[in-house]
């Protein structure tokens, strides 16, 4: 009994993550200011690591925490070095 449940507590979690990556791809592109478009691309990457997190608890493999941790070190990092530009103009001093 609980195992069904799981699983479809995972699918629904995997098309409301789904549909929250397309949701903030749309911000993306119509955003109206760049500030917007960092703030959604942060939530893009927060959505998409959260996705290839419960992909991996529905399979059981290893290899999506692994890239879910991956993608979260890329996505903090293009954070700090888009702030860092929208800040002070460049990234390198």
């Amino acid at each position: 009994m609980s195992e069904t449940i799981l699983t479809i507590a995972l699918g629904y979690a995997q098309i409301a993550l789904a549909l929250a990556g397309c949701l903030v791809g749309t911000r993306i592109l119509r955003g109206p200011r760049a500030q917007d478009r960092v703030l959604a691309l942060d939530s893009l990457y927060v959505s998409i690591m959260l996705l290839f997190l419960v992909t991996g608890m529905q399979l059981g493999t290893a290899f999506f925490f692994e890239a879910a941790m991956v993608i979260s070190i890329m996505g903090f990092v293009s954070s700090v070095a888009l702030a860092k530009f929208l800040f002070r103009g460049e990234v390198i001093e």
